[in-house]
């Protein structure tokens, strides 16, 4: 399986292994599984956070939908220097600075709260996310090592279960923490210095649920770095070319990159408009602190979903599969625009578990067959990421120009029928 470093460790000198295929490390696994939940949930809080910040800066869509532009930014300012600096310090000590960097984002919404300004808010985000990027950038390829490469597919997609349990986690103690706490007045009825407290005092709530995180990461940071000499013989290939841009020259890969970032694109839009969406009259009409607590129902589907997916991609073909779901994921868009009420609010919260096997999918898909080009790869993947900001602002400037969620919706069944496409293409094993 491709992204992960060139790593030779069978124990039998008459067998040579391919570089890069896997290697044996006990109790490795649960780690990564880990970082996984903790990157997982991390980013799903961006979802709680956006109706909260929309109310008491009064935003439009677009200017809410900074949060997420800034957050998925980082995969494009930070992907590819993030890989390098993995190959030059290792995987485990690759991860001990990123979960370090969003330490210090966690910490940066203090000042952000005590001034009350969106921007400085904006910032924090980026940090978070720049650290949420580099452990990305370990956790990925090493559960693609930490196997053989026939079980691959597999492996990352229960991999990305544990990710799903940190989005299905978080959104729901984030809800009660953070949109809880709205007073009964609105930003939008004050000015001046009252609006200037209500905002400060407000957004406390933000900074607590980010100080606990804080904690928690630097707890497994030291963890880590107890471990960091765990992995033996790493080895990463240099780059050919433009920090390893040369890969995208490969159809397969390009087309998977691609695919990430309409993927990732498609999944953050619809969790950044779940509140705004199911608060709608023809919707559910739900408050927002109960509409911020079905966001769990979204993101546990993709968790439920990666746990039985990881079984049925043993049996399946990974690319059928995904055009597959794929496909339930556009019929549930047309299902949940074109009723009303509850039937309307719950197909689109279901798209959660079409989304389940999606990002690994395409991810082990696109990579095949990249042996030793690791890291680059591996890189590559993160800055495609940035779809996340693309799309959802994207989504967010048809909602305000259009004045209609509804409408707006076309954006991500667009990114769905091109992830289609891709399964369909990627159906047969990759040729080296």
């Amino acid at each position: 399986m491709a992204l992960a470093p060139d790593v030779s460790s069978s124990t039998d000198p008459s067998k040579k292994e391919l570089p890069g295929e896997h290697i044996h490390a006990p109790g490795l696994q649960g780690f990564v599984f880990a970082l996984f939940l903790i990157f997982g949930g991390i980013t799903s809080l961006n979802d709680v956070i956006i109706p909260k910040l929309k109310e008491l800066f009064t935003l439009n869509y677009t200017q809410a939908m900074l949060v997420q532009f800034c957050f998925f930014t980082a995969y494009l300012v930070i992907g590819i220097p993030g890989a390098k600096l993995v190959k030059m310090i290792g995987y485990m000590r690759g991860a001990v600075a990123g979960l370090l960097t969003m330490l210090v984002g966690c910490l940066l919404f203090i000042p952000a709260s005590q001034t009350a300004t969106y921007a400085l808010f904006l910032f924090a985000l980026f940090v978070l996310a720049s650290g949420v990027v580099i452990v990305q950038v370990v956790a990925n390829p090493l559960i693609s090592l930490l196997g053989p490469p026939e079980t691959a597919h597999s492996r990352l997609t229960f991999a990305q279960a544990f990710n799903s349990l940190g989005t299905t986690i978080f959104p729901i103690a984030g809800a009660a923490l953070i949109l809880g706490s709205l007073a009964d007045v609105s930003a939008a009825d004050l000015t001046g210095p009252a609006l200037d407290a209500y905002r400060s005092s407000e957004s406390q709530a933000i900074v607590g649920g980010y100080l606990a995180i804080a904690v928690m990461l630097a707890v497994v940071a030291f963890v880590v770095w107890m471990f960091r000499n765990k992995l033996k013989g790493e080895k990463h290939e240099a780059s050919a070319g433009l920090a390893g841009f040369d890969l995208l020259k490969r159809k397969r890969f390009g087309f998977g990159a691609l695919c990430i970032f309409l993927y990732v694109g498609a999944e953050v839009s619809i969790g950044s408009l779940i509140v705004s969406y199911l608060e709608q009259p023809g919707v559910m009409a739900l408050s927002q602190e109960k509409a911020g607590s079905l966001i769990a129902l979204y993101w546990g589907g993709a968790m439920v979903g990666r746990f039985i997916g990881s079984a049925i991609l043993r049996v399946l073909s990974p690319g059928k599969v995904l055009a597959f779901v794929a496909i339930g994921a556009i019929t549930l868009l047309l299902i949940s625009t074109n009723t009303t009420g509850a039937v309307s609010g719950y197909s689109l919260l279901a798209i959660g578990l079409m989304n389940s096997i999606m990002f690994p999918t395409i991810f082990s898909l696109a990579c095949e067959k990249l042996g030793s080009r690791a890291a680059d790869g591996s890189g590559i993947i993160n800055v495609a990421i940035f779809g996340g900001a693309v799309v959802p602002l994207l989504t967010g400037v048809v909602a305000d120009t259009l004045g209609s969620l509804y409408i707006a919706l076309v954006i991500p069944a667009i990114c769905y029928a091109i992830i289609a496409c891709f399964g369909w293409y990627a159906r047969r094993p990759a040729v080296a």
